[in-house]
């Protein structure tokens, strides 16, 4: 993706921070010479420099994906918000501040049930952690052995990561400041993220 200097953020840990608060990402390729996306929750092993997944038996990707040795694109967004001009002390313009990950890598297939069986689990508790009584797996169960056998689970060695953070670090002190207290008072989840982010690096 194009990247200015300013908003290039290199900070491995960050850039895993942001994945693991927003997993669910869009895998991208070409397939049948149209690039071609699929929307997934993903675990990240940065320690392992991997993504995996699973989807759908019938989605044609993976199969593209088994054949083909080129590189896909994994994209992930973070918080995200509109930024008024006025906002500023300083003339400006509208414009969006945004947090994105980008993730190149190369697609295998995992063919080892225990695998499979790991992934989705994994998913699944990282998912249901919050709630009062989560609800667990039982991989013996018709339901789950089905689900299992209409799914097919991946791994993605990663080999390059982009992380772009554009966070109105081309703007002043004083517009940044105020752009921060008008994102705090909107209150929306998106607004509040991008906030604390550009809090952090006043």
């Amino acid at each position: 993706m194009y990247i200015p200097a300013h908003f290039r953020e290199n900070d491995l840990q960050e850039l895993a921070n942001i994945i693991q608060q927003n997993n669910f990402g869009s895998l991208i390729s070409m397939l049948e010479g149209r690039p071609f996306a699929t929307h997934l929750p993903f675990i990240h092993e940065p320690q392992n420099n991997r993504l995996l997944g699973h989807m759908a038996r019938a989605n044609p990707h993976w199969r593209a994906l088994e054949a083909n040795s080129t590189d896909v694109l994994v994209v992930f967004q973070g918080p995200h918000s509109y930024i008024s001009p006025t906002w500023y002390a300083d003339p400006g313009v509208p414009t969006w501040n945004y947090v994105a990950v980008h993730l190149y890598g190369r697609f295998q297939l995992l063919r080892d049930l225990d695998e499979h069986r790991e992934i989705m689990a994994n998913l699944t508790n990282q998912h249901e952690a919050a709630a009062a009584e989560p609800w667990l797996a039982d991989f013996d169960s018709p339901t789950i052995t089905n689900m299992l056998s209409q799914t097919v689970a991946f791994e993605i060695i990663v080999n390059e990561t982009q992380g772009k953070f554009k966070l109105n670090q081309n703007r002043s002190t004083q517009d940044r400041s105020n752009v921060i207290d008008a994102l705090e008072s909107e209150a929306s989840d998106h607004s509040m993220g991008i906030a604390r982010l550009m809090r952090a690096r006043l």
